[in-house]
């Protein structure tokens, strides 16, 4: 009887210990080792594809000519540089014969952020580019405005003339009020 006995009795503690001592920690700490391996791995895969992106722009911008780049950021550079604007811009003026009297930086109160309508689709991401007010008070003729105007218009930055007021006289030379739009990388 006790050849039956033992054999059931081993195989009522090997179920005791499958259910008692290997299954909770292969389903409790070794689940979670295998999520966390699983979570890393993804992370890995992503940080490989992230660095093989990098080396692909990091090659398509060293295949840019140098110039250009120079060129690209004097167009829109990385920071607002107001004393380098004014100035060119006096300088500007200077040549083409118009006296600049007061030169005034209004900052936008625009947060680069766009807000969602109804029915819009998906979230807008902020603007990549800001922008500042410039207001000008300038003394000349029309002929040195004008040729203000168009160096204003060749300028390698990217400047835009919002608006311009023109009070007149009976000499010849007038004062003008103008307020340009500057514009930077964030």
């Amino acid at each position: 009887m006790s050849s039956r006995i033992l054999p059931v009795l081993a195989l009522f503690v090997a179920i005791g210990i499958l259910f008692g001592y290997v299954r909770p920690g292969w389903s409790g700490t070794i689940a979670e080792t295998k999520a966390a391996i699983a979570l890393n791995e993804q992370a890995l895969t992503a940080a490989s594809e992230y660095k093989a992106q990098q080396n692909a722009l990091a090659a398509a911008r060293s295949a840019i000519d140098p110039e250009h780049l120079r060129r690209l950021s004097v167009f829109l550079p990385d920071s607002v540089d107001n004393v380098r604007l004014i100035l060119d811009l006096n300088a500007l003026a200077a040549r083409s014969g118009l006296s600049l009297s007061n030169i005034d930086v209004v900052i936008n109160d625009t947060s680069g952020s766009v807000t969602n309508t109804p029915g819009a689709l998906g979230a807008a991401a902020p603007n990549p580019v800001g922008s500042v007010n410039l207001s000008l008070s300038a003394i000349g003729t029309f002929a040195a405005l004008q040729t203000f105007l168009d160096g204003v218009e060749r300028s390698a930055r990217l400047l835009d003339v919002k608006n311009i007021a023109v009070k007149g006289s009976d000499t010849g030379v007038y004062t003008y009020q103008m307020t340009l739009r500057l514009y930077w990388l964030r």
